[in-house]
């Protein structure tokens, strides 16, 4: 989930990546950091927290230099402690090396072990550090070399930014699992996540790097290569269900666009016998205007979200995520009383915030709750990045729809098809990855990294 951005070839580096990270903000809220490079040494600042938190103008003046990469951190499993925070920093005999990564390796356990058995010294517990462990042990001689050699040993999904003395390389997994944007900034050239970061900073997109490809720009140039071996393209289409902001493009669509069409395709799907449409916001804003305009019922914005919380999701722990649900909406009774209410989220995950939701919106005076979710039901955990580290932990994977909607409290309970959701975004339908509602992963996930928890007591990170 992570998000990225990185600069090459400006004065001001850090200060524009800092503002990138604060338009990817949303994709983590545990940590931050950034790392630059001044001509002669990296500098690195790092901090719990939010961005503007973390990165004061005096702290941003401690990052001197026209090459800088920062992460917003989002983590899955393991602890949420600044050891973690990105980015990770060594120095090696290719010279000082930092890395900021979006995705979950899942044969970082495994080589991991066999690093340490080998004798390698480990600061984090994130799966990016092996990565640089293995571009140390690579023999080679320049930097992108090593980093080839060890993107060839890993698997799983990654979209990271790697910064060295002489270059800053930008990489996507064979099957292009996360996403990643260049763009140019008059002579520098960008990297991020998501386009909105770009949007920020008046940068100009160029194009979305492919799966598979590496771009590495060194001495005011920008060139292209290829990641060693070929695979099957999986992108990940929760980004437009509900990682990406609606005013990103992602995967050649403009999120708030799918998300339309999808609500659109739900209303044909599931229509329900109700007065007005409303959203969980913000997730749920534009699928259920798509709903509204579909079915022709009337849209009002029945919860309220307050704006200085976050995104209860993506926090670390299923007590904050409780509290979350308290502090983040609050119900508008004069809109919801004696109504019959379609309310439209996202996702339904583990069922607990779906559940405090209905009972919200029943309290507000809802006559009826009727519960329509623009993706298939969540029952397979991703390996891949994204917080489902349990089957068990995933409320599809036990109980039926209609069981789902009587935990829940509402009325009725309908999902989006997975064929529909796939019909709502452009490219080939098996060019995206649809593992947490099949079953189906791309990439098989080593036992070692399935079994880690009851392995080791110190968990790899996923970020």
């Amino acid at each position: 989930m992570c998000g990225i951005f990185g600069i090459e070839g400006h004065p001001d580096a850090s200060n524009l990546t800092y503002l990138g990270l604060y338009a990817l903000q949303h994709r983590g809220q545990e940590s931050g950091g950034i790392v630059s490079w001044d001509g002669s040494r990296l500098h690195v600042e790092r901090g719990m927290g939010h961005v503007r938190e973390i990165f004061s103008q005096e702290v941003l003046h401690r990052l001197p230099g026209y090459r800088a990469i920062g992460h917003t951190r989002y983590s899955t499993s393991g602890a949420s402690v600044i050891s973690n925070a990105q980015p990770v920093v060594v120095k090696t005999a290719l010279g000082p090396l930092a890395i900021v990564h979006n995705g979950n390796l899942v044969n970082a356990f495994e080589i991991r072990q066999r690093l340490e058995r080998e004798g390698a010294i480990f600061q984090t517990t994130s799966d990016s550090e092996v990565i640089l462990h293995l571009m140390a042990r690579s023999g080679s001689r320049h930097v992108l070399d090593a980093l080839k050699v060890a993107l060839a040993e890993v698997r799983g999904a990654y979209s990271l930014l790697l910064a060295a003395e002489n270059c800053l390389i930008a990489a996507r997994d064979p099957n292009g699992f996360r996403p990643l944007l260049c763009g140019r900034f008059g002579d520098a050239v960008c990297f991020a996540s998501e386009s909105c970061a770009f949007d920020l900073l008046g940068v100009e997109p160029e194009r979305e790097l492919e799966p598979g490809e590496l771009a590495v720009v060194a001495g005011g140039k920008l060139g292209f290569e290829r990641v060693p071996g070929r695979a099957e393209p999986s992108r990940c289409i929760f980004e437009h269900v509900y990682f990406a902001r609606p005013d990103s493009k992602v995967f050649g669509d403009t999120v708030s666009a799918v998300r339309l069409r999808m609500g659109a395709q739900l209303a044909r799907e599931a229509p329900a016998a109700a007065d007005v449409v409303m959203p969980v916001p913000d997730s749920g804003l534009f699928a259920a205007l798509g709903y509204s305009r579909e079915s022709g019922l009337p849209f009002e914005f029945g919860l309220i979200r307050n704006h200085y919380v976050g995104r209860t999701f993506i926090q670390p722990t299923q007590e904050i995520r409780n509290f979350g649900v308290r502090v983040k909406l609050n119900a508008v009774r004069q809109l919801i009383e004696g109504k019959r209410v379609v309310l439209v989220d996202d996702s339904i995950v583990r069922g607990t915030t779906s559940r405090k939701i209905v009972q919200m919106v029943r309290e507000a005076g809802a006559r009826e709750v009727h519960m329509r979710i623009p993706s298939p039901p969540t029952a397979w955990p991703c390996h891949y990045g994204i917080d489902t580290p349990t089957r068990e932990e995933l409320i599809a994977s036990r109980l039926s729809v209609a069981e789902i909607a009587g935990f829940i409290g509402a009325d009725s309970l309908a999902y989006l098809s997975l064929e529909g959701l796939l019909g709502c975004a452009s490219g080939e339908r098996k060019s995206y990855c649809t593992a947490c509602w099949t079953g189906e992963y791309r990439v098989p996930v080593d036992s070692g990294e399935a079994r880690q928890v009851e392995l080791f007591p110190i968990r790899m990170e996923r970020t």
